[in-house]
């Protein structure tokens, strides 16, 4: 183990999606702070694909030679961002709200699974490391 990186690369995963999800919810929660405002689009915040590919390797890989070429994909689970999909409505209702109270609280419920999930993981991580440093 690296000194200078007390954490391995599960506690770091770990810790990445944690982050990704806390940005997840922000984005379900601001979805349904806006679900009676006219007009309103309603986003998605997707980072599981690119999460996915950048655990497996990378799908196709291409080289680069020089530093402004832009990668196909994340080229590992550290440049994972995700990204912000708008939702056009397609409801035809009238106010141009795309979103969908149900569809949210679904969202929301299932994220927060996730999130805790991990937490819990991470939390396990820890314990166990605490118990080696202190020799339990």
């Amino acid at each position: 183990m690296d000194p200078l990186k007390p954490f391995d690369s599960n506690m770091q995963l770990l810790s990445k999606v944690l982050d990704l999800r806390a940005q997840k919810a922000q984005v379900i929660s601001s979805n349904i702070a806006n679900a009676e405002t006219p007009g309103y689009s309603a986003q998605r915040f997707n980072f599981e694909e690119d999460l996915a590919m950048a655990l497996r390797g990378g799908g196709v890989k291409l080289t680069t030679s020089h530093s402004a070429h832009i990668p196909l994909g994340p080229s590992n689970f550290h440049s994972v961002t995700g990204k912000i999909v708008t939702i056009e409505d397609k409801t035809g209702i009238g106010d141009k709200n795309s979103v969908s109270v149900n569809q949210e609280m679904t969202d929301l419920s299932e994220n927060e699974l996730l999130y805790e999930t991990a937490a819990q993981l991470l939390k396990k991580k820890i314990t166990q490391l605490n118990m080696v440093l202190t020799g339990q």
